[in-house]
């Protein structure tokens, strides 16, 4: 842990083209109403977290009414498509190696009394429980794997998540085992190559998506959400009636007495619209109960 926190302290001053200063991190966060890691990230309480992991992609949806069109990634290949991956977003930013740059961010690193070289695994080394890793590999294949199987493994002891990979891993067969959560472009036989690391802990782009370190990651069978920290609280209380919606919903159908347009989207019929809401606020917390009855007197 002194080790990671020293890491974190020194990085931005010693190596990194793309530094992003604590100050900054500060700044570009400032919505984020949590307590914060030594370095500035944003710290979701575990709690929260915890809500999540019954949730799909479908029940965050609400993010995009909030402004926040370009918070989802797909097209992954998913190393457990039963488990759903939650956590707060622990970023890398790799680019094709460049021999001038890099060799500055290594005399950096060695003068600063560092052992070793300055590399993927310098942020590896840097996770925390609860973190994703989430890395920019600019979705190439020819880089080689971020991690193989002891490194995938090494992710997933020190975070209990696991990774999302804007590029290549390795070693898939060793790694499905390990059952830990994983989003990833490609397999391939060869270890990573041909890229340098250019930032930790800064903003990265995976797919269509900027993300902030300290981002909620959620992802499920079908793609990723990163959600923004000051969201995540109004995007849970707004899942959690989407979920009891589905859940009513379902249990109508069940009865076999109702045609789809009775039911779903919302029932029309005064008597199931009441049947309804007893439902809902019998299985809401009171706060998110008010909440839902706000929006409706809105309409």
């Amino acid at each position: 842990m002194k080790l990671a926190l020293c890491l974190v302290a020194t990085l931005p001053l010693l190596a990194q083209i793309n530094s992003l200063p604590k100050e900054q991190l500060l700044q570009y966060t400032k919505q984020n109403p949590f307590e914060r890691f030594p370095d500035g990230r944003p710290k979701v309480p575990d709690a929260l977290l915890e809500k999540l992991k019954a949730m799909s992609a479908e029940e965050v949806l609400s993010i995009v009414r909030k402004g926040y069109a370009n918070q989802y990634a797909d097209g992954f290949k998913v190393l457990s498509p039963g488990k759903n991956l939650i956590g707060r977003a622990m970023t890398m930013q790799l680019m094709p190696s460049r021999p001038d740059i890099a060799d500055i961010d290594q005399e950096k690193w060695k003068a600063a009394g560092n052992k070793g070289r300055f590399s993927h695994q310098t942020a590896i080394d840097m996770l925390q429980k609860g973190d994703v890793f989430v890395v920019d590999a600019h979705s190439n294949k020819d880089a080689g794997g971020v991690v193989g199987d002891n490194l995938a493994y090494y992710v997933w002891k020190a975070t209990g998540t696991g990774f999302v990979i804007d590029g290549a891993i390795r070693d898939l067969n060793g790694i499905q085992p390990i059952g830990m959560g994983g989003y990833y472009r490609t397999a391939v036989p060869e270890a990573i190559r041909n890229v340098m690391v250019t930032g930790i802990n800064v903003p990265v782009r995976i797919g269509h998506v900027t993300v902030m370190p300290g981002d909620v990651v959620l992802g499920d069978r079908e793609g990723v959400f990163f959600i923004p920290p000051h969201l995540i609280q109004d995007i849970i209380d707004e899942a959690d009636i989407t979920h009891v919606h589905d859940e009513w919903t379902k249990k109508m159908f069940d009865t076999g007495k109702y045609k789809s347009t009775e039911i779903y989207g919302r029932p029309s019929d005064p008597a199931l619209v009441k049947e309804y809401e007893d439902y809902l606020k019998a299985h809401v917390e009171p706060r998110i109960w008010d909440r839902y009855q706000k929006q409706m007197n809105r309409r």
